[in-house]
């Protein structure tokens, strides 16, 4: 999960507003706790105490609108605070309307661009756009295998000749070879290169001018914190850099730094990576990557996700019946079907207001391998024992468990997992959303 360690020490921070009276004392015991939060995920220390001086000067000073509570204005406030850091709106990547838009891809050696290239070529092909991938990595053995690997599965053509060691010119073919086949957009990977190489950078600066990009997007990884403002600057004057991507934020304990710092250049972060597999990318936006830190989830892109991972259309009324509990095992089976798409359970928790840091680790801990466990024991249920699943006792337990050759344990835990995710959806069910009188006139 993005900056999971900071989203729990942040909610962890909140959760006191619910245990006490919200007088001076709680706010600034409060602000301390965020300011260790930050710190702790490597945002730079100025920024810090800046940001918390404003959120303990709001929290003390502004005058409550009118049906809010303290609580909430004062998680407005904190949401209003975090998303100032983070560039507060989010930025779209421009398209072409009626010819192909290239995309040039730049980045520190082992950042993971080759990987962010195949991640972003999925991403387009993904809303209907036909994407074309050229690899002018001459440098790095097996950089054109790597892509051919990650984006063959899905049909995404990759242009490239392992034995051609002419950077530029592979760039210029690969261009040519997909604006004739009339791609709409077309991914330029190229080799990992440090800021002190000569070398490498005048041969970005060549494949530049030579195919010509719509937007050279730098990729940065996010393990290195503060360092990434530097990265992107000593980048951008080099070429004219218009789009940051930030890789590797699952588990990153610089996570933070890397966004904070990227967001303050010129350069905007529009897209950031989490994982992965290929489809373990997201547009950024920093309004609902707050919302989601704080708690207060993200069910828009909760939808497109499920949307984006179903293998048939879901309509409404299917989900409102998965989101409220209501939900068998026939369901939860189609659910288990999106889950390998859509990422880790607790990730995609996190996106419900209220639930993403307050679920049994039991329950979010549910390995690819532990799926597929699950579907071969559901296989072996009869129609009624997976629209009723109360009507599975111990003899149905014996059976099930020989015809999956699964033991008795795999069943009953299947089906206690069921149980809980039941439990758990329904308490969602009651409460649905949060208040959200404090958002009052805001987009999430």
């Amino acid at each position: 999960m993005v900056l999971e360690v900071l989203g729990e020490a942040l909610n962890k921070a909140l959760k006191k507003l619910t245990k006490g009276v919200v007088d001076e004392k709680l706010i600034k015991e409060i602000v301390r706790d965020i300011q260790r939060a930050l710190i702790a995920a490597d945002v730079n220390i100025e920024l810090v105490f800046q940001l918390s001086k404003n959120i303990e000067k709001r929290a003390l000073e502004e005058k409550l609108p009118k049906g809010v509570s303290r609580k909430e204005h004062i998680i407005r406030i904190v949401y209003d605070e975090l998303t100032k850091i983070l560039g507060e709106e989010p930025e779209k990547i421009h398209l072409k309307p009626s010819e192909s838009t290239i995309f040039l891809m730049i980045g520190i050696q082992g950042s993971g661009k080759t990987t962010t290239t195949g991640k972003l070529a999925r991403f387009f092909q993904k809303r209907g756009f036909k994407v074309g991938v050229v690899c002018s990595d001459t440098w790095r053995p097996g950089a054109y295998q790597q892509l051919q690997q990650y984006c063959s599965p899905y049909n995404i053509e990759v242009f490239g000749d392992p034995e051609e060691k002419d950077a530029i010119k592979l760039a210029k073919n690969g261009v040519k070879h997909f604006r004739k086949k009339k791609n709409d957009i077309i991914i330029v990977d190229t080799a990992g290169r440090h800021k002190e190489e000569k070398g490498l950078i005048e041969e970005m600066k060549k494949i530049s001018k030579a195919v010509n990009p719509d937007e050279i997007i730098l990729v940065i990884d996010g393990t290195i914190g503060q360092q990434a403002m530097a990265q992107a600057k000593a980048f951008s004057k080099a070429a004219p850099v218009g789009s940051i991507i930030v890789t590797k934020l699952d588990g990153s304990a610089k996570g933070g730094g890397a966004l904070s710092s990227a967001a303050t250049t010129k350069a905007k972060i529009k897209f950031i990576g989490e994982g992965e597999k290929i489809d373990d990318i997201e547009e950024f936006d920093p309004k609902k990557f707050v919302s989601r830190l704080l708690g207060l989830g993200d069910l828009e892109t909760l939808l497109k996700k499920v949307k984006e991972a179903a293998t048939e259309e879901i309509d409404e009324k299917y989900a409102e019946k998965f989101m409220t509990g209501k939900f068998n095992l026939r369901d939860m089976y189609k659910q288990l079907e999106m889950v390998s798409n859509m990422g880790s359970l607790q990730k995609i928790m996190q996106m419900i207001p209220g639930m993403g840091f307050n679920l049994p680790k039991d329950v979010l801990e549910t390995s690819e391998e532990k799926l597929k466990i699950y579907k071969i024991i559901m296989d072996s249920m009869t129609e009624k024992e997976l629209e009723k699943p109360k009507i599975i006792n111990y003899s149905r337990i014996k059976r099930i468990s020989k015809g999956s050759g699964r033991n008795e344990k795999d069943v009953r835990e299947l089906l206690n997992q069921y149980n809980m995710m039941k439990k758990m959806f329904k308490q969602f069910g009651k409460k649905r959303l949060p208040k959200m009188g404090m958002f009052k006139g805001m987009k999430m």
